[in-house]
C-alpha cells in the first residue's frame, strides 16, 4: 500500500510479515508484527514517527534491498 510520508513510500502486511519500503529505495521485512501494530501504522498521521516508536528495533528484520 502506497503511503504519504517523507521517509516511507510503501507498507505491506500479510498477517505475519511487514514489508516497509523507504523513499531511498531500501526495503526491509519485519517478522512477528501483530495486526494491531500494522493497523496503527497504516492509520498513523506520521508514518515515520509511528515506525520509530513502535516497530524499529522491536521486531526481527531483514534488509531485502
Amino acid at each position: 500500500m502506497k503511503v504519504q510520508s517523507s521517509t516511507i513510500s510503501e507498507i505491506n502486511y500479510d498477517g505475519k510479515l511487514l514489508t516497509v519500503i523507504f523513499n531511498n529505495g531500501r526495503e526491509y521485512v519485519y517478522e512477528g508484527v501483530p495486526a494491531n501494530i500494522y493497523e496503527g501504522f497504516s492509520k498513523a498521521e506520521s508514518k515515520g514517527k509511528y515506525f520509530h516508536e513502535n516497530i524499529n528495533y522491536r521486531y526481527n528484520y531483514s534488509r531485502i534491498k
